[in-house]
Parts: structure tokens; sequence; C-alpha cells
């Protein structure tokens, strides 16, 4: 059987981080789906899902293994519409930990054949979130340094 992951997240933009994680992931499953859901209650998006996805199909575009696909709803229903065993995850800090956590314990209850991965960021991109990249963006800064470099963030 083949170890298919999803990673989920609204990649508003895709990271360094979230780019660094993908790629040390790479090694652990036969295939990776990147999976922009789409949260109800998150209504501001900077970025189109469609931007989001072309840009992450450019940071991934010569790694067969990664898949780039938009969903709703709950990740683990998406997991076994695809035949994911897997969820990673990405964890900067202790927050992150305990946040995620409880979404690990509640995906298990739901659906118990779909184990949570986490993977710890290295220390450089600790600081960065898509938040603060927003930030940078929407007040003239340099958000280039935090996003992939096959990405150009322009106003």
């Amino acid at each position: 059987m083949q170890r298919i992951a999803i990673f989920p997240g609204s990649f508003d933009p895709i990271t360094k981080g979230h780019e660094s994680v993908v790629k040390r992931a790479l090694p652990l499953f036969d295939k990776i789906i990147i999976a922009i859901g789409v949260n109800a209650e998150k209504r501001d998006y900077l970025f189109s899902p469609e931007k989001r996805i072309t840009w992450i199909k450019q940071t991934f575009k010569n790694e067969p293994k990664i898949e780039v696909m938009e969903f709703t709803g709950l990740t683990v229903d998406f997991c076994e519409k695809m035949n994911a065993g897997f969820i990673l995850r990405g964890l900067r800090t202790s927050a992150d930990f305990e946040f995620e956590r409880a979404i690990a314990q509640t995906n298990r209850f739901l659906a118990q054949n779909i184990e949570t991965v986490f993977l710890l960021t290295t220390p450089e991109h600790t600081s960065i979130t898509s938040t603060i990249v927003r930030e940078v963006f929407k007040n003239g800064g340099d958000a280039n340094l935090f996003v992939p470099d096959s990405i150009n963030l322009k106003k």
C-alpha cells in the first residue's frame, strides 16, 4: 500500500518553512498531497486559491511525488477520499504543538486509520508564518525573504 500524506493548510502564501517541511518529509512518503483547505472561518485570504496552487506547483515542479489540490470540509474526510493514511504537520513552537495535538487527537477519534506525523521546523524558519509574510507584504516590506525562491511577491 502506498504511503500517502496530506499536508493541509491555507498556504496564504506558502513559506520557506512549509517548503522545508515538505522537502524533509519526501523520504518518508510515496506521495505528498499539499492540500489547500478552504476554512469557513477565515475570510481574509490575501491570495486567491489559484495563485496559491500555482506558487506551490512552481515550488515543487521537479518533484513527481507531490500533488497540489484544494479541498473543503474535514481533513480526515479528504484523507479518506485520497486514500491517505497520514496527515503531515510542521511544528514551530510549543504553542503550535498544543494546538496541533488537540487537532490530531480529534482526527484520531474521527478516523483511527489516519496517523498525524509532526516534523519540527528548522531553527531558521521558526519565526516565519504566513500571517507575518502577509503583513510584511501588505505594508510594503520585502516578503520575498520568507517565501520559496520560485515565488516573486509583488504588489
